[in-house]
C-alpha cells in the first residue's frame, strides 16, 4: 500500500506551514555550492503543493525567506531573489491552471522595487485560485511580525480607535500579516535541526511538530504524505485530556 493510501482524507490539517531546510548543506555534501541545492530544492516546492492538492488540503505555507536570512552573503541572497524570481516567472501558469492561489507575507518593505511588483502582480494573477492557499512566507520572522503587530495596536490605543477591552488573542491576530490564514496544524522542518526558527511562533502554539532528517531537496511527495501518516497518530488535544475528547465524539 502506498503512503497517500494510508491517509485518512476526513482527518487531515486545514494547514500545513514547511521550514524548507538543508539545501545548502546538502548541495555542499555533494561538492557543490549552496545555491545548487536552492536550485534543486525548486523541484520539491513543486512536488510538495501536487502532493497538497492531492489530498485537498486548504492552506501550505513555505518559509521561504526569513529576516535572519538577509544577513547571509550578498552573492547568496541576491541568487536566491533572482531563483525565486524566476520560479515565480515559470510556475504561475501552472498554478492558475490548478487553481492555486498565492498568497506572500512578511516585510514586502525590504525588497527592491521591481520584486514588489513582481509579487504583487503574482498575488493578482492567481488570486481565483480555489483549489490550494500557497504561502510564502518571504523577509518573514515571527517576532518582526509580532512587534509589527504590538505597533499597530499600540497606534490604535494612542489614537482612540480601540479600547483596551477589546483586546484578546483573536483580536490580536487580526494584526498580524497571517490574518486571513488558519494557523497551522502541522508545522514539518526538513534537514535534521530540532527548532523552528523565528518562524509562526503565535500561529503555531498547538501545531504538531514534525522534525525529519531528510533535507529539503530530497523531500518529495512520499515524504510528505509520510510527515501527514505521522501527524494523524497524533491525538490533539488543545489543553483537555483524553477522557473529554473521547466523550465529545460520544455525544
Amino acid at each position: 500500500m502506498s503512503s497517500i493510501e494510508q491517509i485518512d482524507k476526513s482527518a487531515l490539517p486545514r494547514h500545513v506551514a514547511i521550514v524548507m531546510d538543508g539545501n545548502g548543506r546538502w548541495a555542499k555534501s555533494r561538492g557543490k555550492d549552496r545555491i545548487f541545492g536552492h536550485t534543486e530544492g525548486i523541484n520539491s516546492v513543486r512536488a510538495v503543493v501536487e502532493a497538497a492538492r492531492e489530498l485537498g488540503l486548504s492552506y501550505l505555507t513555505l518559509y521561504v525567506f526569513s529576516t535572519e536570512n538577509w544577513n547571509r552573503p550578498q552573492k547568496e541572497v541576491n541568487a536566491l531573489m533572482r531563483l525565486m524570481m524566476e520560479t515565480i516567472d515559470r510556475e504561475t501558469g501552472d498554478l492558475i491552471k490548478n487553481g492555486v492561489r498565492g498568497l506572500v507575507v512578511g516585510d514586502l518593505d525590504r525588497l527592491d522595487k521591481d520584486i514588489q511588483d513582481k509579487i504583487q502582480q503574482f498575488m493578482q494573477n492567481t488570486a481565483q485560485g480555489k483549489e490550494l492557499n500557497l504561502v510564502l512566507a518571504l523577509s518573514y520572522s515571527s517576532r518582526w511580525e509580532i512587534l509589527e503587530a504590538v505597533k499597530s495596536i499600540a497606534k490604535s490605543l494612542s489614537e482612540g480607535k480601540i479600547n483596551e477591552q477589546d483586546l484578546d488573542e483573536n483580536y490580536f491576530s487580526k494584526y498580524l500579516c497571517t490574518a486571513n490564514v488558519p494557523d497551522p496544524d502541522l508545522l514539518i522542518r526538513t534537514g535534521g535541526e530540532i527548532r523552528i526558527s523565528n518562524f509562526m511562533l503565535w500561529q503555531a502554539a498547538y501545531a504538531e511538530l514534525y522534525f525529519t532528517e531528510t533535507a529539503w531537496p530530497e523531500f518529495r511527495k512520499e515524504a510528505f504524505f509520510k510527515a501527514i501518516i505521522e501527524y494523524q497518530s497524533r491525538e490533539r488535544r488543545f489543553g483537555k485530556t483524553s477522557e473529554q475528547l473521547t466523550k465529545e465524539e460520544i455525544e
